[in-house]
């Protein structure tokens, strides 16, 4: 019986790693199903997160810088991994200071500015503190494309050099319930990338299989024209509303010019007055 052991050991071996190639050739077949040979990417984030630097990462050459970024689109082409790749670098906007209604026009212009319509926006967050304040202000910019855009959303966390022997799962655990909202969103694709590499990037290539992963899923890409087409939808929808009665304003300022306030001191010949003015 001792000389069958060495015999089953083998064939179990042999039979495991016949499971692996499978899925490793599997796995081969699917990249290469799901391979674009355009990838349109705009990037969103307030200022200072390692954005703009992401944006170069990508390129592979300093493109992007902050003060260019500031206020305006920027748009760059190149060539990466056999794909032509377009990065749109949109205005960060501010930590706790209102974005001025011009900042959100041109961060909403950016969309526009890869047609038909990127395939991925990456929401560029730095590893650290994320508060409540952080969640809301995504909440409130990245919502101006639409509930849409986040199903074509990716994280793309930098800085996480600061985490040492921490896991980014970790770090996402201790964050918590705030950018866990975030992840949630975007169905939790993420993606953690380190901007201190110059040149060729052994991450980028990872990151576009992300992207045309999330594309293969979502089934297509992000179209600014629908987001547009449905504000023009509800605005109209908003304006073919009957007026209740009980909104009407003329009515309104005729019921408050005759009712005296309360605890006022006017008494009831003063009321009754008043009310005979207003008729």
């Amino acid at each position: 019986m001792d000389t069958n052991r060495p015999a089953h050991t083998e064939a179990g071996d042999s039979t495991a790693a016949d499971e692996e190639a499978k899925k490793a050739a599997a796995a081969a077949a699917a990249k290469l199903a799901n391979r674009l040979p355009e990838i349109r990417l705009v990037v969103l984030g307030w200022r200072w997160p390692g954005k703009s630097l992401t944006g170069n990462t990508i390129i592979g050459r300093e493109e992007f810088r902050l003060e260019r970024a500031a206020e305006f689109c920027v748009k760059r082409q190149t060539e990466v991994l056999e794909r032509q790749v377009t990065v749109v670098d949109t205005p960060g906007w501010f930590s706790t200071q209102d974005t001025p209604p011009s900042y959100k026009q041109e961060l909403v212009r950016g969309a526009s500015l890869c047609p038909p319509g990127p395939h991925a926006f990456l929401l560029v967050i730095p590893v650290g503190m994320f508060t409540e304040v952080d969640r809301a202000r995504i909440e409130e910019h990245v919502s101006l494309f639409g509930e849409r855009v986040w199903r074509h959303t990716i994280v793309v966390f930098t800085w996480a050099e600061v985490l040492r022997n921490i896991s980014i799962e970790r770090y996402i655990r201790r964050e918590g319930k705030d950018l866990k909202w975030v992840l949630e969103k975007c169905k939790r694709r993420y993606f953690v990338i380190n901007n201190c590499i110059f040149g060729e990037h052994p991450q980028v290539g990872r990151l576009l299989e992300k992207v045309e992963k999330m594309v293969a899923e979502e089934g297509g890409i992000y179209n600014p024209e629908e987001v547009e087409e449905k504000k023009e939808e509800e605005k109209k929808e908003e304006e073919r509303k009957p007026l209740d009665e009980n909104q009407n304003p003329a009515r309104e300022g005729r019921e408050l010019g005759a009712r005296p306030k309360q605890n006022s001191g006017l008494n009831l010949s003063k009321a009754m007055e008043v009310e005979s003015l207003s008729n």
